[in-house]
């Protein structure tokens, strides 16, 4: 639970149902959000009465479609179907996986999955939905990890990975797997893993924490934020939360991108060659005419400017506030062996974790890179928007990717 105070207003905030003209940026405010239908699968097992209801698995996921409503500006919104508490065969113990990504007993993963969408097969019609989750009744402790994603995640994301029930029938778009000890980041980081999908092979979206320093560092009482190397607290696909008892922050412009959840009216690019000074309003305020701007450097490498700021139910969350500068190289998949897909700019190295990564006034103000020809100049601060001023030389540069460390 959060902090009665803090979960208050955050319950009040996500469960009141907002109105379509609270997104005025929103793509699809004419006719309502799109619905991602999903099945709530509730396992059970022998031997364990953990003391969690039903609906206790329906708040958690109301709370997740809040989120996503808000993060998708009105554009994307979530209905569920919970089934009863199925008993799967096993007691947990045998499903048990280590808390390291790269230490996970795959067949385990895979039996659990297995069992519990064969329970629910004998009565359900898995082609009504767009996705699955596994609720355990379960705490972190018994099952060794707080959430995952099955499918595409822990069990691959190739075309032969696709899951099946024994009696054919196939898993829509994926499977994730949380306790019910799992935060609601946790939930929006293994589901969204589902929503984003495989294109050429590879996750629409990946984790951004590096995995191979997360098997070092597998849990926060042992230093998991040592592997946060590439967009620290600022993404929950990054941190799933920064505190357990408080709203998990807002997401990026990057992970709106992959999502389809940014408008492409609301984004500025400035190519190669050109100057512009732009006024950038905060992401999570749909009001604002520019939410993100893109610095194309090749064909597939780029730099996004965001700008965090304390407002809304989410980004009140921030490690701090202020211009992020990402650069993203959509070459690189996954976030191993030091390298990422995208990795903030780093205003304030002192503070550990990226908590300072944010360009502000007065003081870290500007940032130039004369590897690839471009500066970026914070020139006032309007309110909660900031003027930028960009200035590009011209030609493109296809140098190296992004590395996290």
């Amino acid at each position: 639970m959060f902090a009665a105070c803090t979960r208050r207003r955050f319950v009040a905030g996500l469960l009141a149902v907002a109105p379509l003209a609270a997104f005025p940026g929103s793509v699809r405010a004419a006719e309502g959000p799109a619905l991602r239908r999903g099945l709530v699968i509730l396992a059970a097992f022998p031997g364990l009465n953990r003391p969690i209801d039903k609906e206790f698995a329906v708040g958690r996921f109301r709370l997740l479609d809040g989120y996503v409503r808000r993060m998708s500006y009105g554009a994307v919104g979530l209905e569920h179907r919970f089934t009863d508490w199925l008993q799967l065969p096993d007691e947990i113990g045998s499903y048990a996986i280590s808390p390291a990504n790269l230490e996970v007993d795959k067949s385990r993963v895979s039996r659990l999955v297995r069992d519990a969408v064969d329970a629910a097969g004998a009565t359900e019609d898995f082609s009504a939905y767009d996705h699955v989750a596994i609720f355990l009744r379960a705490h972190f402790r018994d099952y060794g990890m707080v959430g995952l994603c099955g499918y595409p995640g822990m069990l691959g994301w190739s075309a032969g990975d696709v899951l099946k029930t024994r009696q054919g029938q196939v898993i829509p778009g994926g499977a994730a797997i949380f306790t019910s000890s799992a935060h609601l980041g946790t939930l929006f980081h293994d589901c969204a893993h589902i929503w984003g999908g495989v294109k050429n092979g590879k996750r629409v979206l990946p984790c951004l924490y590096d995995h191979d320093l997360q098997a070092q560092h597998p849990t926060r009482d042992a230093g998991w934020a040592e592997a946060l190397i590439n967009m620290g607290f600022w993404d929950p696909m990054s941190c799933h939360f920064i505190a357990y008892r408080r709203p998990p922050p807002g997401i990026s412009s990057w992970t709106k991108l992959r999502l389809g959840w940014l408008p492409p009216g609301k984004v500025r690019e400035v190519a190669a060659g050109q100057s512009a000074e732009i006024l950038l309003g905060p992401l999570e305020d749909a009001a604002s005419e520019t939410l993100a701007i893109r610095l194309p450097l090749s064909e597939r490498r780029y730099v996004l400017i965001e700008n965090r700021q304390p407002i809304g139910l989410f980004d009140q969350e921030l490690p701090g506030h202020g211009v992020l500068i990402m650069k993203a190289d959509d070459n690189v998949s996954e976030c191993r062996h030091g390298w990422s897909p995208v990795k903030l700019v780093d205003a304030d190295p002192a503070q550990k974790y990226l908590n300072g990564a944010a360009f502000s006034l007065p003081g870290r103000d500007s940032y130039a890179d004369a590897e690839n020809g471009f500066e970026i100049k914070l020139v006032e601060k309007a309110g909660m928007s900031y003027r930028l001023r960009i200035t590009r030389r011209a030609g493109e540069n296809t140098s190296g990717g992004v590395r996290g460390a």
